[in-house]
Order: structure tokens, then sequence, then C-alpha cells
């Protein structure tokens, strides 16, 4: 499947976060957005409180003119944040004092992350998540109805 730029662009950023263990939900500039925005922090200036998806006066003139960035608006990059963070289990906006996931480096906690943030990301893009594996699983006749090939 030929996936559009900005998305295979966002996925490889991201699976290498992942696997380097340079994903980290609580620095700006490796969390999924930080990520995918090349480490950088400027994103953080889109908006006055971490994990919000309400854009600032910066924001919103980015916005408007239809600034992108990395192919994504303002407000699309604090809703993959937002998606991210809610993902591995914190309670949003950041503020200290909302729940966080004890150990927020865990392999699973930012799987999850992962997991919502890639989901999103297909939706922006109106193609089906690409880490639904729902189809390995039907079967027609008692038999596989896809092939592994063909799925993958």
């Amino acid at each position: 499947m030929k996936l559009p730029q900005r998305l295979e662009y966002a996925l490889r950023k991201l699976y290498n976060a992942f696997h380097n263990g340079t994903l980290n939900p609580e620095y700006c500039t490796k969390c999924a957005v930080g990520n995918i925005c090349n480490n950088l922090d400027f994103w953080t200036h889109l908006t006055d409180v971490h994990g919000s998806v309400k854009l600032n006066y910066v924001g919103m003139v980015n916005q408007n003119f239809g600034k992108r960035f990395f192919g994504y608006t303002p407000l699309e990059l604090l809703q993959i944040e937002a998606k991210f963070l809610k993902g591995c289990g914190y309670i949003l906006p950041l503020d200290g004092n909302n729940k966080k996931p004890q150990n927020p480096k865990d392999k699973t906690v930012l799987f999850n992350g992962l997991t919502e943030v890639i989901a999103f990301l297909c939706e922006l893009d109106n193609i089906e998540n690409v880490m639904n594996y729902s189809k390995l699983f039907e079967i027609e006749n008692n038999k596989p109805k896809y092939l592994i090939d063909s799925v993958l």
C-alpha cells in the first residue's frame, strides 16, 4: 500500500524513536510530535499548555495562514500530541498534578501511546489504520480469507 508522504515520514520517525529508546512523552523534543518535527521544540509555542489542543495566538496565526510543519497543521500537531499523551495514560492537560504513568518510558506505555497516534494519523489521511491486523484472522469456509503475504 502506498502511504501519503507525511504519514510515511511520521511512521518512520516514530518507529525509529520507539526502537532507539528516544521516545519520551515528558520531553517536547522526544515525544511523538517532537520526533515527527525532527526533535525540535518550536511546536510547543503553538499552545500555552502542554497537552492542550487549544491554539494560542501564535498557533492561530500559523493555522489561519495555512502553515504546515512536516505536513501537519498546528492544530493537527497538538491533536497528535494529545492522542499520544492520553494513550500513554496521562490526564490532560499536563499540570504536574494530573495522573501520569508511573514509568513513562516503559515500552508498553509508549506502544499504547503510539497506537493512538498511528490510528489518528491514518484517520487524518483517510486510510485504514496500518496497525489493524484483524484481517489476518478473518476466515471464509473455515480457511484464512487473506494470505499473510497479501496483507503485509
